[in-house]
């Protein structure tokens, strides 16, 4: 409607023109208006109390060739990769031409790889042995150790604590909380 008639338009006038021209409903013409709006299809401006709208050739001429332009930007941007790419494939397979000798390498690569994974697996056996797993141990047990001492001396100050305050006999304390008779720190 707006670019037949070249002209700028307001709601009323649009909804009064859109039913007999194009045939769209009174009811739809403003939602159909403002999808239109929406899609940068139709121009509107606020002035004073009105809205008006307008649509003219020339804009979406001028979209379209925006959209030309950088989609041939775009084209030539993939080209340029596309050619780089081949260049690097090229350059790739320079000294990986299928011959005998590298056919030869390939083969003692993998034999030497399986050979890795078999001395690997053999020495997983014997890791148990191994000095420094050995020594991670005992400085893993030296602080299991010093844990459980320091927990133990917990017990025996709460177990002090309660003879003094409610004057509970040591072995009625053991029995209630489970604690086994020869309980002691670690040595």
């Amino acid at each position: 409607l707006c670019f037949a008639q070249k002209d700028v338009f307001q709601l009323k006038d649009i909804e009064k023109i859109a039913p007999k021209e194009k045939g769209i409903t009174s009811m739809s013409v403003k939602e159909i208006l403002q999808s239109l709006v929406d899609d940068g299809m139709v121009d509107t401006d606020r002035i004073g109390t009105s809205n008006y709208y307008w649509a003219f050739p020339s804009k979406a001429l001028h979209a379209r060739k925006r959209k030309l332009e950088e989609l041939q930007a775009q084209f030539a941007e993939s080209t340029q990769k596309k050619e780089a790419l081949q260049k690097s494939i090229e350059k790739s397979k320079i000294g990986r031409e299928d011959t005998a000798e590298r056919a030869a390498l390939i083969e003692e690569l993998a034999a030497l790889r399986q050979k890795k994974e078999q001395l690997k697996a053999e020495i997983d056996k014997y890791r148990e042995c191994d000095p420094d797993v050995v020594e991670e141990m005992r400085q893993t047990n030296k602080v299991a150790k010093e844990a459980a001492n320091r927990w133990t001396d917990n017990i025996f100050s709460i177990k002090s604590w309660a003879k003094r305050k409610f004057g509970f006999e040591e072995s009625r304390i053991d029995k209630s909380f489970g604690i086994p008779e020869d309980f002691d720190y670690i040595d």
